[in-house]
């Protein structure tokens, strides 16, 4: 089955015509209108989602033919105390984030709310993924060994009962830095004993020794983005491979770790495709997944396909969970890490 809308709306000539230079620009999928399809079908390989008009009308071109970004992936935060704060306290920490390096569009709202997520290991990345804003270069030196205690520190300033953190890849260290994560689980252990800790880590290039270097740290949540299908593997994120992914959270959940992953969408990929990246995420023990639409942040990067309507989130959620996903969080803005303690609380209660 394939993704189609289906807006209840009187078929006027000027809309069909619209949605069809649309459809054929690929910025929607097959449209139903009052009935009639717009698009090629057939209509029992369809899978339509109710679509309301005015949100049809945020993915059409205007009437001049300018494209416009759709209301719901513009984010709306404040700059106020909290946000200063938390500001402040990562420059007199020395700390990276990447709600900053990664031009997160949900900074305002989740440091506004005191939360951020910890960047670890530098702010250059070895890998050069076409989708992320971090920036690509050869880090200068081995990890910072203080890091890990000024993260707990920040931590525990800002009072978080659940910590997030990420680090950029450093394939330049035989451990892909998985001894550097290790130190700042425990750090936050020591730190903030009640305090629950998720990670959200590369995939060290298949070193599986590494990988059982953070395991045995015991994270609460061990995440790994999967971001992508496999078919785009190669465009999105050259220096990782999709049956890795899939590995390296199987090998996690085997040694007992709730396991979470995400992916974006809008980068091309069709629903069959995105069913079959949730049903091996399932497969592989995976029990929390994110789904948010891909933002291109610069004309550096790669464009987006197509922007995903608000009902088509809900639908992704509950595809994921038909497939025995414990809890799929879908949304126009998610993020790996949005709301990150409450997603967790999804998780099923183990004894």
């Amino acid at each position: 089955m394939e993704r189609a809308f289906r807006v209840d709306a009187v078929p006027a000539p000027e809309l069909v015509a619209r949605v069809r230079a649309a459809r054929e620009a690929g910025r929607v999928p097959d449209v139903l209108i009052g009935g009639d399809l717009v698009g090629d079908g057939p209509l029992d390989a369809l899978d339509a989602v109710e679509v309301a008009p005015g949100d049809l009308e945020q993915l059409l071109p205007t009437a001049s033919g300018r494209e416009r970004l759709p209301r719901w992936v513009v984010a709306k935060g404040s700059f106020g105390p909290s946000f200063v704060r938390t500001q402040a306290l990562m420059r007199t920490q020395v700390l990276n984030t990447v709600c900053e390096e990664a031009s997160c569009p949900n900074i305002q709202r989740c440091w506004s709310r005191g939360t951020a997520t910890f960047m670890i290991a530098g702010a250059n990345c070895t890998r050069g993924c076409r989708f992320c804003d971090v920036a690509t270069a050869r880090p200068v030196g081995p990890p910072d060994a203080e890091e890990p205690h000024r993260v707990a520190q920040a931590a525990a300033e800002m009072g978080l009962r659940f910590v997030v953190v990420t680090a950029v890849a450093r394939d330049d260290l035989p451990d892909g830095g998985a001894a550097h994560f290790a130190a700042t689980i425990r750090a936050l252990r020591e730190r903030l004993p009640e305090s629950r800790v998720e990670v959200l880590i590369p995939d060290f290039r298949g070193n599986w020794d590494a990988l059982d270097q953070v395991v045995e740290a015991r994270p609460d949540v061990l995440n790994h983005n999967t971001e992508t299908v496999p078919r785009l593997y190669r465009k999105v994120r050259p220096g990782a491979r999709y049956e890795r992914t899939l590995e390296l959270l199987e090998r996690s959940r085997a040694a007992g770790l709730p396991t979470k992953s995400g992916i974006m969408v809008g980068l091309g990929e069709r629903l069959s495709e995105v069913t079959q990246v949730l049903a091996d995420l399932a497969a592989s023990g995976c029990e929390l997944v994110t789904v948010g639409q891909y933002l291109s942040p610069s004309p550096r990067h790669l464009p987006v396909e197509r922007f995903y309507a608000p009902a088509e989130y809900p639908a992704l959620a509950a595809l994921g969970e038909r497939l025995g996903l414990a809890h799929v969080e879908a949304g126009p803005l998610v993020r790996s890490s949005f709301e990150a303690d409450r997603v967790a609380g999804s998780l099923p209660v183990t004894a």
